[in-house]
């Protein structure tokens, strides 16, 4: 699914750049239904930001998130799986959408100031089969997670891309 660009908010914060995307919900479909299954879903992201075209890709965030759902509670947790470490748990769907979010970043020393800039939010369920081959000992294999970005989703795999209208650094609010 393809979100229009005022979908896509971003804002430089305390040396990063974060997004939010308040009309995005993924937390529904076939990836609902096998969270309200009792089954742990993990939803893959990559935010980047391009300079000069979209094709220069000059940053990038990769994570990916593990979904669960508390039947009797009906409450979410989720816990980020790469470079966060993070949890958060007695969350309502829309809350734990937001989360995730919150949670993706890219450091703005490394994004020009002069140059105009895109970004692009693309989010993908996974299956829970898929996490035998994205885990590593010390953590997660990052290189995997990039892999599956580089390649198309599958049909049956839920699916969404959010891409901003070209910008600058200094357009950015906090």
């Amino acid at each position: 699914m393809s979100v229009s660009s005022e979908d896509l908010i971003l804002r430089h914060l305390s040396g990063e750049i974060h997004l939010s995307a308040p009309r995005l919900h993924f937390l529904t479909g076939k990836s609902l239904q096998r969270l309200h299954d009792g089954l742990t879903v993990p939803f893959d992201f990559q935010f980047t930001i391009s300079a000069g075209s979209k094709n220069n890709v000059i940053g990038q965030f990769v994570e990916r998130f593990l979904v669960s759902y508390d039947v009797w509670e009906e409450k979410f947790k989720v816990v980020g799986m790469g470079s966060i470490h993070r949890y958060g748990s007695h969350l309502s769907q829309t809350r734990a959408e937001s989360w995730c979010l919150e949670n993706l970043y890219i450091p703005a020393a490394s994004i020009p100031a002069e140059k105009p800039l895109w970004a692009r939010l693309e989010v993908r369920s996974a299956e829970s089969k898929e996490q035998a081959t994205i885990f590593t000992d010390p953590g997660i294999n990052i290189s995997t997670l990039i892999g599956i970005f580089s390649q198309r989703p599958r049909p049956q795999q839920d699916h969404w891309v959010l891409e901003s209208t070209p910008f600058h650094l200094a357009d950015l609010k906090p």
